[in-house]
Formats: structure tokens, sequence, C-alpha cells
């Protein structure tokens, strides 16, 4: 039997009711006055809506304004609102938040969805400013449904206050400069226009928005990478008829675009992706060393971090030529590599190279299979056998990077047989760094070998003590007889450096033709004329940061420098004696724009103006008929170029340091240990292994007029008159006198 209800009983429930939802209206209203008061933790400051913090990636600045790659832990960088396709605005809006333009924060429609749907089932529901604001300033969503009620009653407040402060394009754009959208770490609609289509925001089309607006509030569940599927069908079923339920699209444009498949470009984005990453890798360091003393800070006085600030780092390097130096770089050492496997086939490496049993051996303890063994406490004899047995290595090589079975031990010896190789260019006149390719490949040898790495330079020294000697009045056209030289040095054995008789330039030859041929016991008659102190102070000078002690070997580069310094060294004597400190940052800049730092090089005349010019002809002659000579007659690069080749005795190091006037280029070749290198000289010379990339690269920077290297330049010669005769002919043509031969004279050869 039901009971009928009386006319006072449903006043009575209906008073229940009323004071129900009163109740709850009040305990609503009392939340949001509770949380604006800041009784559940502080509700973002005026200054904190003013800056809004989110992690932003750094990037790095090309000369030609592109971006050669970032710095973060969130991949993330901005775009304004004009850079942005009205398809992604529109796909938003259509999708998150069709009242967009409406509300002014809250949409007061969607609240019990927002209540009973987020909340409490973790759906959508939120508008884009309330979405914005969690993004921004809820440091994690908890899983805790009664913290999450206050999360969102903040989240709403902030919703509110960003609208008073903001327009809605500007909301709209940090919104989705701070979404994720995923895989790699990929924040915000630039990141992800790179990573899934390799474009630009700007170029984004209806469908290619679509799908990446339907991983907004799923990014993991709707990866087109993982999921392809589920995203397809949600870009379709979901994204794509609401802009055309909102006007953003025909019907016959939905259907279109429909039937397109996800068209993915996927180029995921890492630390190792992009150009230039030995110099990012190098850059990252040098920039952190600029930030380590304190007097770079934010307005709070806090330090800036170079992987969530959104800095701006402007570098000197060409994009462009980088790319040349790269190209160059693969192109020979692909050849090469196969010449050096050739060359060892069928040799006892054991026998065969000095230490190679304990270069294997350093080898394994460096390596992260070591480490990790280690870690694990497993014995060395447990090591040893892990080693020794076959599993999958990766393995970089020339054809692309590959898997392999073999024995771990067995692919260390690979990699030490792998010729490593580095360069770097430079403009000698403002010390701008155009170009740097610091090793191989990075993701599989990050040790640099343009800054950080230092190798025996060899015969690259040898202009060093021809300077000094020009310097103190000697002529390039004084001959000397090229026969051993012996040099004593107090309280050590004499030294007597040695010449390969297959390149010795026999009889009397002038300095001109001693260094274009490198012949050793001329340069080490030099050294013994002009003593290794004065040497060694010049080398320094140039801008030498390693060790150079002052013996006399050193006229014969026993020391080690980097590609880096010897660069620099160089371009003094393209540069009228003047040495300009290498640089590859311009500047700093804030997310706003603001400059934080601008780096001013060191500048410092190193030698006589004169000095310079007579060195840079006289190495015209390494070029023109000299070591250096198969950049012209194979490479068939006729303009002016100066230059020296640098190979030790042992072959492990191959040099080319080149110069016209616009650029100073040095290439560097070896393996990473120096006990393993080629066997004979012709085929380990500087010469062969190194001169043939700063050819192939000069003539991809030849080709390109746009980059400004004009190839028919000659040095300039200095400004006052040239007081050194450097046409050695003219002097064949003199008449003796009756008189003595003069001191002068006879340095002149006479």
């Amino acid at each position: 039997m039901v009971t009928k209800l009386t006319p006072q009983d449903i006043r009575r429930y209906n008073g229940y009711i009323w004071k129900f939802f009163g109740g709850c209206f009040a305990l609503l209203v009392l939340l949001i006055v509770a949380t604006y008061l800041n009784v559940f933790g502080e509700l973002p400051t005026f200054r904190d809506l003013e800056n809004p913090k989110s992690e932003q990636a750094t990037e790095v600045i090309s000369s030609d304004k592109q971006i050669l790659g970032t710095y973060y832990v969130e991949n993330r960088s901005s775009v304004t609102y004009k850079e942005i396709s009205p398809n992604v605005i529109n796909a938003l809006v259509a999708t998150e938040d069709e009242r967009f333009y409406e509300h002014s924060g809250i949409d007061f429609r969607r609240q019990f969805s927002i209540i009973f749907l987020n909340i409490f089932k973790s759906q959508g529901g939120s508008t884009i400013t309330q979405q914005l604001a969690k993004n921004l300033f809820t440091v994690q969503p908890s899983h805790n449904k009664i913290v999450r009620i206050t999360q969102k009653l903040k989240e709403w407040i902030t919703a509110v206050q960003l609208e008073r402060h903001y327009t809605k394009q500007e909301i709209i754009t940090m919104y989705l400069n701070t979404v994720n959208f995923g895989a790699y770490n990929t924040f915000g609609i630039k990141s992800a226009a790179r990573t899934y289509f390799s474009t630009t925001p700007d170029k984004l089309t209806p469908d290619q928005a679509a799908l990446l607006v339907a991983m907004v509030n799923a990014p993991s569940k709707y990866n087109p990478i993982n999921h392809p599927d589920k995203a397809l069908a949600r870009r379709n079923n979901v994204v794509l008829p609401l802009m055309e339920k909102q006007g953003y699209l025909s019907e016959g444009q939905l259907e279109q675009f429909k039937a397109k498949p996800l068209g993915l470009d996927f180029n995921p984005i890492t630390h190792n992706d992009g150009p230039a990453p030995y110099f990012r890798a190098v850059l990252k360091r040098e920039v952190q060393k600029i930030f380590q003393d304190g007097s770079i800070t934010r307005a709070d006085g806090s330090a800036y971090d170079l992987d969530r600030d959104g800095l701006r780092i402007y570098t000197t390097i060409n994009a462009t030529m980088q790319e040349y130096a790269e190209e160059a770089q693969a192109e020979y050492m692909r050849q090469l590599q196969v010449v050096f496997n050739n060359h060892w086939k069928g040799y006892s490496l054991y026998k065969s190279i000095k230490n190679f049993k304990l270069l294997l051996s350093e080898g394994m303890h460096r390596s992260d299979r070591y480490k990790a063994d280690t870690l694990q406490g497993m014995s060395q004899e447990e090591i040893k056998k892990d080693f020794n047995t076959p599993t999958e290595v990766d393995l970089f090589t020339w054809k692309g990077d590959t898997t392999m079975t073999m024995k771990p031990i067995d692919s260390i010896v690979y990699s030490k047989l792998l010729l490593r190789n580095s360069l770097m260019s430079m403009d000698p006149t403002t010390g701008y760094i155009k170009a740097w390719v610091g090793g191989i490949s990075f993701e599989h040898f990050k040790y640099d070998q343009v800054k950080i790495g230092a190798r025996q330079v060899g015969s690259t020294a040898k202009p060093f003590t021809y300077a000094v000697a020009i310097d103190n009045g000697f002529s390039p056209c004084m001959k000397v007889n090229n026969v051993p030289v012996t040099i004593d040095i107090p309280g050590s054995p004499s030294w007597t450096p040695r010449q390969s008789l297959s390149d010795l330039q026999p009889g009397e030859i002038t300095l001109r033709t001693a260094l274009s041929y490198s012949q050793n016991w001329v340069t080490a008659y030099v050294m013994k004329e002009v003593g290794p102190v004065p040497v060694m102070n010049l080398t320094k000078k140039m801008g030498i940061t390693t060790a150079v002690l002052p013996y006399p070997s050193i006229c014969l580069g026993v020391f080690d420098a980097s590609v880096y310094d010897m660069c620099g060294a160089y371009s003094a004597f393209a540069n009228h004696g003047v040495w300009t400190e290498p640089t590859f940052i311009l500047r700093i800049e804030d997310r706003k724009g603001n400059v934080l730092y601008t780096h001013k090089p060191r500048i410092v005349q190193a030698l006589n103006e004169q000095t310079a010019y007579v060195m840079t002809d006289m190495m015209k002659g390494v070029i023109q008929n000299g070591t250096g000579s198969r950049l012209m007659y194979k490479y068939h690069i006729n303009n002016p170029v100066s230059g020296k080749t640098g190979t030790p005795q042992d072959n492990s190091d191959g040099w080319f340091i080149g110069m016209v006037p616009q650029l100073v280029t040095g290439v560097w070749t070896g393996c990473e240990d120096p006990d393993i290198h080629f066997r004979s000289t012709s085929l380990g010379e500087g010469a062969n292994s190194a001169l043939p990339i700063f050819a192939l690269y000069m003539k991809k920077v030849y080709a390109n007029e746009a980059l400004g290297i004009k190839k028919n330049v000659d040095f300039e010669p200095p400004k006052a008159p040239l007081t050194i005769t450097i046409d050695c002919s003219a002097y064949d043509q003199k008449t003796p006198g009756t008189s003595p031969a003069t001191d002068v004279d006879k340095k002149l050869g006479f």
C-alpha cells in the first residue's frame, strides 16, 4: 500500500531539499572564501600571475637564426599567438572549451560536470583557463579526493584571476605553450609540431591540429606512435566532428580530413639531436660557468636554470657552414675508415699495436657495461665472462647505427679501431667560430675533440719557430744546408731530430722551402739559432693553453694542443698578427628578451704585422708545391690559401690547418688511443687524413655565395710598406759584390 503524501509532507521535503542545496551552496561559498584566504595553501600572488612559471627549454640559436638545439627537462619552447595556426586554436576551442570566448574563466553551465566528472572520475570538464591554471600552478594533482577538491577550488580562483590579467589570445597561447604532448618529454605546440610532423605551429593543417589536440587530455592514451588506432579514432570521431559542429570546417572538409591517414613525420627530439651536438655540450658547460659566479641572477636573486628558464643563447655558429663541415667529415671519413680497416687486415693487433692488451683493459674498465656489472656486485671473473659472452651491442658505422650480436670485448676492439675526427672553422678577424665538429658520433662517443681533447700537433707547430726567426731578422729566403742538426741541452742529452729521407729536400734550401716541405733538420737549425724560450713564449702568446715546455723539440710539435687553440693561434697569422680569442657565445637573453650576458673576446697583438704577413706567404708554399699541394692538384682549390700539415713521427695524429683571409679551419684525425694508427706515413700524414676534409668543406663554402667567403681574395698586406723580401727569385738575380759578405748577407744566403 502506497502512502499518499500530504501537502504538508511535500512542503517539508521541499524544505529539506532546499536546505540541502542551500547548505551545499553555502559550503561551496565558504570553501571558496577559505581558499581565497589561503586556508588550504597559498594562491598564486599577483607577481606569480604576472610572471607565470613554466619549465621552458633553453634554445641555442645560430648566427643565421636557426635553432641548433635545446637544453631542457621538459622539451618546451614558447611561441606567440601569431605563430600558431588558426587550425590549432579552432580545434582546441571546439574540443576543450566551446564557450571559451564567452566565459570569464569558469563556465557555470559546466559546473556539475566539473564536480562530478573531473573530481570523482578524472575526466575532462575544465575550461581552457582552468586547465592553464592547473598546468602553471598545480604542482601535482592529488589522488586524494578531498585534497583534489581544494586544488580544484584554487584552480577556479586562479582561472578568474588569469582572465582579469590576460586577454583570451594570451591565455590560449600560454596554454598551448605549456600543454603536454607525450612522446620524448614533448611540451608545447612548437615542440609537438616539430616532433610529430617536422614542421612549425603556423603550418599545421586541420587534420594535424586535430590529432595534436586529441592528445591534450590523455597524451599517453592517444599517442599516435604507441596507439595509432586510438589516436586516429579520437581525431576522426571527436575533434574533427566538433570542429565541423562549431563551424570551423564544412561538411565536405570534415569528410576530406577524416579520410586522411595520420601522416606522421616523426622526429623525436633528444639532447643528441640537431646539428653541432659536441658544440652544444661544450656550450652548456661554458654557460653554466658564466652563471656560477653569481653575478647574473633572476630578479629574486636566485640562479638561472639552463634546463628550465627558457633562455636564448645566441652563438656565432653558422648553421649552413656547420652542415657543410659535418657533411665533409662524413664524406671523407667514410672512405678513410675503409682504407684503415684494409690497412690492418691480416695483422695481429696484439703483436702489431703497442700496449694493445692494456688499451683494451682500459677501454673495458671505462665502459658502461663494466660499471653496471660492478654495481651488481659481480666479481672480476664474472665480469670477464660477461665481456666474452656474445650479446646484442649497438655500434656506430658510417652506413648508420646498427645492432649486432658479438662479444662486448670485441665491440671495444671495434671502437678502438674507429678513426676519430674533428674540425673547427673561425673568422680570424672577429674570432667568431662558424663550425664545430667535435667527433664522429656524439651518441656513441661524447668526448669533444675540438676544445676538450688535445693531441700532439706535429709540424703544425713549425710556423711558431719560423715566426720567431722572421721577427728576429731572418729572411724567408735565407738558405740553410739541409743536413742533420744537433742541439745541446744543459743537463740533458743532446737532441738530433730525425728526417724522413723519402721527402728530404737535399742541399741548401730556403726557409720558405723548408717550411713548405716540412723539413725537420732546417727547422731544428732555426730553433738552434733563436732558442726554445722565445718560441715557447710566442706559442703561449698566440693562445695555446696546454703545457709547452722550453725544449728544442717543441719546434717539431711534440706538445699537445686542441684544435680550438691551434685555430686561434693560426688566426693571428691571418689577422695581421692580432690574436682574437676564439668566440662562440654572442649573448644570452632571458625568455623576455632581456640581455643577461654579452661576450667580449680578449684581443692580443701576438706578433709583428709584417711577420704575420710573411708567415701567411711562406705557408702558401705549403699549398703551392709542398706537403699540402694535393689541395690544388687533386681538389682544384687554386685560390690564395695558406696552411700547414702536421704528422707526428708515429703517424698517430693527422693535422691540417688552412687559412684564407676570411676563414681559418683546423682539422684533426686519429684514433682514440695514439698507439693505434696507420703504419705508413703516406696514409697517416695530415695531408691524407685531414686535408681532404678541409678541401671538401671549403668547396661547399665557396659554392654558396650567400656565405660571403670570397674565393679570389688574397691576404691583405701590412699598412706600412713591407720591409722583408718574400720573392726569393729576386735574390737569384743579384750580382755578387766584391766586398766580404756581411752577417745579414749570410742570413740571406749570400
